[in-house]
């Protein structure tokens, strides 16, 4: 095992932990879960802060939900390919959410790139990433609803942005029944907020 896939593989064990734990966690705890020895961990990593840091880059790393995106079957009615990607998107927050919540609830907020991390001695580094994390999340939902154009009453551009706004914008109350469910989302999107007119 090459040492990038061994800090992979640390990681990927790591991150329920620090879910749960936040700072908290051990590097025996993470050792434990990776089924290795603790010393393994510092062979690839300088200090517990560094297994922190990548766990959170990891979770804030779009690679994973836009392969999900991009594997939704275009011939699906497009209720079920947005669906899907509604549950792919909030997968993501989710996991995202539990990992920086946990670290800031331990008395760890606001975590960022160290100078010694790579790519931080760029100027813009993070928004750039991040515009380009936007960028490819809009093209994934863009390319599931591209196949109806032919029946949007908008250009699919616009249908596209307008379900990320719905998306995010839903917020994420305290009591999960206060959420606009997946499927009230979808329809809301498809159908608007009034019901169809009754025929004469």
């Amino acid at each position: 095992m090459t040492a990038d896939q061994r800090r992979d593989a640390i990681v990927r064990a790591a991150l329920p932990l620090v879910a749960e734990f936040g700072a908290a966690v051990t590097t025996a705890q993470i050792a434990r879960a990776a089924g290795i020895g603790e010393a393994t961990i510092f062979r690839v990593f300088d200090d517990k802060d560094a297994v922190l840091q990548a766990c959170v880059s990891a979770a804030l790393d779009t690679e994973h939900v836009l392969l999900q995106l991009r594997a939704i079957e275009l011939d699906h009615p497009l209720r079920d390919r947005l669906v899907e990607a509604v549950d792919a998107l909030d997968a993501y927050l989710g996991r995202m959410g539990a990992v920086a919540g946990a670290l800031h609830a331990s008395g760890t907020p606001n975590r960022r790139p160290r100078r010694s991390d790579p790519g931080t001695d760029q100027p813009g580094t993070r928004s750039t990433a991040r515009a380009a994390a936007q960028a490819a999340t809009r093209q994934a939902v863009l390319e599931l609803v591209a196949p109806d154009q032919p029946h949007l009453r908008v250009p699919a551009e616009t249908a596209a942005d307008a379900f990320l706004a719905m998306f995010y914008g839903r917020g994420r109350p305290s009591h999960q029944d206060e959420q606009i469910s997946t499927d009230d989302l979808v329809d809301l999107f498809r159908y608007g907020a009034l019901t169809a007119p009754q025929p004469a």
